[in-house]
């Protein structure tokens, strides 16, 4: 292969392992105007037209460089010349001029996402190569990563946390992260066509350019991004094996609730080896929690030390935004009131999401001035009140106030899972409320027809 240009037949190779896809598929390919994005979005052209689909071509302007404008129109321009497709998404929020990459790369998602959404369109596809995936093994040395950062990205993965409000969403693809980018170069060389150099990736402010500055020295010694990648690619397959076994600890183990809690079952859980119970441990948290990662791992080793070495005497802790509790025979795992997220609007038609677990897909008509947020310790109160024998259902107490409700500028309008309605409140049929965690316990599940 060699540092040729990457050919149609390579290509197509390489997205198989991706699938399944949709009989004509349809692909959103994330183009910066970079040798990588534009040399993706020629190859998955060819691949989607060749199934008779096609993409669209969508670009993030951040706003956080004056040139950013011009370089979007110049990758409208390029594409149109190819028939491709394109979108120019543009971030408006007002703190971006002193937004890190990290705001950047979450306002990037939310955007494709939720344009994705918009589309109906199943596939996300990102131009990350190898030389990505040996700077992101390195980064994650550098900050203390254990097995399953030092994996790298995945070929296949869900959304990242808060990409997007609404309910379900595209899955990332990479078909490129085995690629030199050198190859991605050499497909932009054979067609003639320029591109855009993002003058960010070589300011060594930034962690991963300092990084990618020391490649050609780290790689003297045989740390070449082949090798380093490689070794992503070997913890990959290895976590793979790992989350086998701890997807069957969690299906024996773990029940959860649509209210967002989760019983655990202990005798699974104590009976798994030290690194599966922690891991399935650590799932449970990130799902409940609605967060991204799970704890540090000092701490999740504590916490499960804990409950192996206490077993039913265990007396509870809290941990990544969750309250652990004792409930025989097992353990209940709920929202942390404290570190729960505040209320968010609810547009009539715009889906939203509340607290990293819950979506909401309001009907087109709803009336304006209702929020999604946490029942409370008072709203409870409201709802016993006008409705005692809920006290006496099966709800766990620790539960009630994180539950979510509708309210207004009158307060509590509405707590969806106890059925319960202000008097007198109307609240249109077809409101939509799912508990849907960004990183759910079993993972991501992508469908196609």
């Amino acid at each position: 292969m060699g540092d040729g240009a990457l050919t149609a037949a390579e290509f197509a190779r390489r997205m198989a392992a991706l699938g399944p896809f949709e009989r004509r598929p349809r692909l959103a390919v994330a183009v910066s105007g970079g040798p990588d994005s534009l040399a993706l979005a020629f190859l998955a052209q060819r691949w989607a037209a060749r199934r008779g689909g096609g993409i669209l071509a969508l670009t993030v302007d951040h706003g956080l460089r004056p040139e950013a404008a011009a370089e979007a129109h110049q990758v409208h321009d390029w594409l149109a010349g190819y028939s491709i497709p394109h979108r120019i998404l543009r971030w408006r929020d007002p703190a971006r001029r002193v937004a890190r990459q990290a705001a950047a790369r979450a306002a990037r998602y939310r955007l494709l996402g939720d344009c994705c959404r918009a589309a109906g369109i199943l596939h996300l596809v990102l131009a990350h190569h190898r030389d990505d995936q040996a700077e992101t093994l390195l980064l994650r040395l550098a900050h203390g990563s254990g097995p399953e950062g030092l994996a790298g990205m995945a070929a296949v993965a869900a959304l990242p946390e808060g990409a997007g409000e609404g309910l379900g969403g595209p899955r990332l693809i990479r078909p490129l992260l085995e690629v030199p980018k050198a190859r991605l170069v050499a497909t932009l060389k054979a067609r003639r066509q320029p591109f855009v150099s993002d003058p960010s990736n070589q300011n060594l402010v930034h962690e991963r350019v300092r990084l990618r500055a020391l490649m050609p020295v780290l790689a003297q010694d045989g740390l070449t991004p082949e090798h380093l990648a490689g070794a992503a690619a070997a913890l990959g397959r290895v976590r793979a094996c790992l989350d086998q076994s701890v997807a069957g600890v969690l299906a024996r183990a773990v029940a959860i609730y649509p209210a967002g809690f989760a019983i655990v079952a202990l005798e699974p859980l104590l009976a798994a080896p030290g690194e599966i119970g922690r891991r399935a441990l650590g799932r449970c948290l990130v799902a409940i929690g609605g967060g991204e990662h799970p704890p540090r791992q000092e701490r999740l080793r504590r916490l499960h030390a804990e409950i192996v070495a206490k077993g039913d005497a265990f007396a509870g802790r809290t941990l990544g935004g969750c309250r652990i509790l004792p409930r025989s025979p097992g353990l209940l795992i709920c929202r942390e009131a404290s570190a729960m997220a505040a209320s968010v609007r609810v547009e009539p038609g715009r889906s939203a999401r509340w607290d990293g677990r819950f979506a909401v897909q309001p009907p087109s008509r709803l009336g304006r001035g209702l929020r999604l947020g946490a029942l409370g310790a008072d709203g409870w109160a409201t709802v016993a009140t006008a409705n005692p024998a809920l006290r006496r259902q099966a709800l766990p107490a620790a539960v009630r106030p994180s539950l979510p409700a509708i309210f207004d500028a009158r307060g509590l309008v509405a707590v969806p899972y106890l059925g319960y309605r202000r008097p007198g409140a109307k609240l249109p049929a077809g409101l939509a409320l799912a508990f849907a965690p960004a990183y759910p316990l079993a993972g991501g599940r992508f469908t196609v027809a």
